[in-house]
């Protein structure tokens, strides 16, 4: 049961980390002080961090498959993990509009 807590909460931060690292107000700090280079830098770290987590969580449902001998524990930690990555994945037309969105161009940070 412990366990099924621990990705259930693994799960629900992945959603809170993607919506607190990406949120508005954030993005629009980090594109005025470091312009596009810092966006792309942040969108894929937080990108990274995310997948790691999602795998994480596969771990942790194999792992205790092994110890427990129940395979049930992997299927339902890897649709969990599945479900993180599928929702941390960037798509190219979002990263795209982000830059557009909170990079500033060098004319507007020099006027």
């Amino acid at each position: 049961m412990a366990v099924r807590i621990i990705v259930l909460i693994l799960g629900l931060g992945s959603v809170v980390w993607r919506r607190t690292k990406f949120s508005t107000m954030r993005l629009q700090d980090i594109g005025s002080l470091q312009g596009a280079a810092g966006l792309l830098q942040t969108l894929e770290k937080t990108t990274l961090q995310l997948a790691m987590l999602g795998a994480g969580i596969a771990l942790i449902g194999f792992i205790t498959t092994l110890v427990t001998g129940n395979p049930l524990y992997t299927y339902w930690a890897a649709a969990i993990a599945l479900v993180v990555l599928v929702y941390a994945y960037p798509t190219q037309s979002s990263w795209k509009r982000t830059l557009k969105r909170f990079a500033e161009s060098p004319t507007e940070n020099s006027s």
